[in-house]
């Protein structure tokens, strides 16, 4: 395998990956300032999705169960963590601030962001010349502690890509209190799996030599971004385990078994290569909200969860000023051959006369809308005989401008209203409503979600579906040790790190 030219190519981009430490657990500790240096866990349903250090030194884990966590730990403070509005809010402050360093900022969930610095990089590298200063220092850590040589131009480029992602660090500290990793490397890839090489609230460059270590230091191909829970069966069938074991294998037969695109883009993967852009997230193509339950049985029940759904998804779409103009209900039936793919849609058209009031008055939308989702429900289940719901989800997409924003009216004002003066592009929400198996993901996981409860984990870890070039597939398997009714309830991208983290 020899790309040195590509690599050479590739190498000439800096991508800075920044990744927020135990999220969630400090927008709680900077909500109430109380809760610094208690031992924190923040909580979904019977989980501990995440605490903070003073929780990690004695014991507690990520996902770890409740009654686990305070079997370890009995002083350990629980927040409930199942209205997502404080971390989304801050996690879009965070992408803002970002993007007043640089327009090429992308999203991957909320606590994540790559950063495509190569234009900076090169502006100080011309100043540095320029300048004749031969003084150069590394900010933070040096994958492998390998020596830098300050003759070689790629060396040069990160060192100063360092530099600028401790910037960032200390600016999102300044600014919001936050700390967090950054690793900086040439692609997105080698970015995201240097940057947790050293925590808390540290950083790491990767220099080219160092890329296959780094590769090699993987012991499943899961841990490789990009490569999913049901991409990983089909190559364990294959007898495909590590990196090394992907890289050696002969192309023809991973092509047979997973088609040229997929088999081009992980093999690359294997070898640390990743063409993928830094795409900023446009605005969203769809809103969506779910909630996930143990049994739902009526169609009253039903009723009653599409109405407890509608109010935030009609306030989001009142706040972007779009209309939308179809309108997906989803459901997912009780199996006891197949739990997790058991998912179904219909969709429909939105009546010119309903359409019209959106941006307006919501309420008088929602016994319409409830009504037109009810129909599309029994499109779906024959009420008259038993059934067992474990999911519902209202999905809004084909959004298109009202008629009346144009310059001069107050709806074009209203949506023209940004962040602070340098603070570069807004950058929201996405959700692709079309995405299906083989989608490009980040994050293994392509499955509608929606946002203030802890059914709508997943979101944002969709936001970059079409844009980071990595094909994958959904999943919603349990491993046999998780409690199988338990895990059901969970949001999916905490199903989706449970078994990740199994595997």
């Amino acid at each position: 395998h020899s790309k040195s030219a590509s690599a050479r190519s590739a190498a000439c981009r800096v991508i800075v990956h920044v990744d927020l430490d135990c999220f969630y657990a400090q927008v709680e500790m900077i909500r109430n300032p109380e809760l610094r240096d208690k031992p924190l866990g923040v909580q979904q349903k019977y989980l501990v999705v995440t605490c903070n250090y003073e929780a990690r030194k004695l014991g507690v884990k990520k996902l770890m169960s409740v009654k686990d966590a305070k079997e370890k730990c009995p002083q350990l403070i629980l927040v409930n963590g199942e209205d997502l509005t404080p971390y989304r809010e801050m996690s879009y402050k965070v992408t803002e601030l970002l993007g007043e360093f640089c327009p090429l900022v992308e999203r991957l969930g909320f606590d994540e962001n790559f950063v495509d610095i190569t234009e900076i990089v090169e502006k100080r590298l011309n100043q540095l010349q320029q300048s004749e200063c031969s003084r150069l220092c590394v900010s933070g850590h040096v994958y492998n502690n390998q020596a830098i040589n300050l003759h070689d131009t790629m060396h040069v480029r990160l060192v100063i890509g360092s530099q600028i992602a401790e910037e960032f660090r200390e600016a999102i500290y300044a600014r919001l209190g936050l700390t967090g990793c950054a690793g900086v490397a040439s692609n997105k890839l080698l970015s995201k799996l240097v940057s947790g090489t050293f925590k808390p609230n540290q950083q790491t460059v990767l220099l080219p030599e160092s890329c296959r270590d780094l590769i090699r230091s993987l012991d499943h191909i899961q841990k490789v971004p990009g490569i999913g829970y049901k991409t990983t069966k089909r190559l364990e069938t294959l007898g495909v385990r590590n990196v090394c074991d992907l890289q050696a294998f002969p192309f023809a037969v991973l092509e047979k078994e997973l088609g040229v695109s997929i088999a081009q883009r992980i093999q690359n993967l294997s070898y640390g290569e990743d063409d993928s852009p830094v795409t900023p997230s446009g605005p969203p193509q769809s809103f969506s909200d779910e909630d996930s339950f143990k049994k739902c049985s009526s169609e009253v029940e039903v009723k009653e969860k599409i109405e407890e759904l509608l109010p935030n998804l009609l306030d989001r779409i009142y706040k972007d000023g779009r209309q939308p103009h179809t309108v997906r209900l989803t459901i997912r039936q009780f199996s006891s051959t197949d739990k997790w793919l058991n998912r179904e849609s219909r969709q429909c058209p939105i009546p010119p006369h309903l359409i019209q009031k959106f941006g307006k008055e919501s309420s008088n939308l929602m016994s319409p809308l409830v009504d037109i989702l009810m129909k599309l429900f029994r499109k779906m289940i024959d009420v008259d005989l038993p059934f067992h719901l474990t999911l519902l989800s209202v999905c809004f997409s084909n959004l298109k401008d009202l008629p009346s924003s144009k310059k001069g009216s107050i709806g074009f004002y209203l949506k023209q209203m940004s962040p602070p003066p340098g603070s570069g592009k807004r950058v929201r929400e996405v959700e692709d409503v079309s995405q299906g198996e083989g989608s490009a993901s980040w994050n293994q996981n392509c499955n509608r979600t929606g946002t203030t409860k802890t059914r709508k984990l997943s979101e944002e870890k969709k936001s970059n579906i079409k844009k980071a070039g990595i094909p994958d597939f959904p999943f919603h398997l349990s491993p046999g040790d998780i409690d199988q009714e338990v895990f059901s309830e969970l949001p999916e991208d905490i199903q989706k790190e449970i078994i990740s983290e199994k595997t």
